[in-house]
């Protein structure tokens, strides 16, 4: 027998996990092996390419920002592989658990990202200069963007087709 508190508590637990689309299919459609593969080659190579050129235009741009630590490529460059290879991991697995995986993965790139600006903010806060510090916010976002795309689109979920999916973001 359950108390009234836990026959809400168990309500509202269900009502969480369907608001965010965590409804574990049985079907478990997944993106293939070899196109995730792919993707997250792809991801890396875009996203380092766009990083240079961010920090190109950035410098160039505001020639102040010129030799800025986190600008060199040793710098930005493990964390940003570190970060695709984080989130080209993560794509499979929001795809076992959702039966809207691109719904679900795009909203969490955006809290990812988000989450990602702290440190940046920190850093300002700390003093370094905000023209560096908004490149590397920029950095961040084209990263997100290069990354879900890559993923969604060269391995996309395959298997039994989803109905929301044709409803979520690019």
């Amino acid at each position: 027998m359950s108390t009234p508190s836990s026959g809400s508590s168990a309500a509202f637990v269900e009502r969480a996990l369907q608001l965010v689309r965590l409804d574990f299919p049985h079907d478990r459609a997944r993106p293939q092996t070899v196109r995730l593969a792919v993707a997250t080659l792809v991801s890396i190579v875009l996203s380092l390419a766009v990083d240079a050129a961010l920090v190109a235009v950035g410098t160039a741009l505001f020639p102040a920002t010129k030799g800025y630590v986190h600008f060199r490529f040793s710098d930005y460059g493990k964390l940003t592989v570190v970060g695709v290879v984080m989130a080209c991991v993560a794509w499979p697995i929001v795809t076992r658990i959702s039966s809207s995986p691109r719904w679900l993965f795009f909203r969490l790139a955006v809290l990812v990202t988000l989450f990602l600006w702290l440190p940046d903010l920190f850093i300002w806060w700390k003093g370094q200069p905000i023209k560096a510090v908004a490149i590397l916010m920029v950095m961040h976002l084209a990263i997100a963007l290069v990354t879900y795309n890559a993923l969604v689109h060269v391995a996309p979920v395959t298997g039994t087709p989803r109905q929301t999916d044709s409803q979520s973001p690019a």
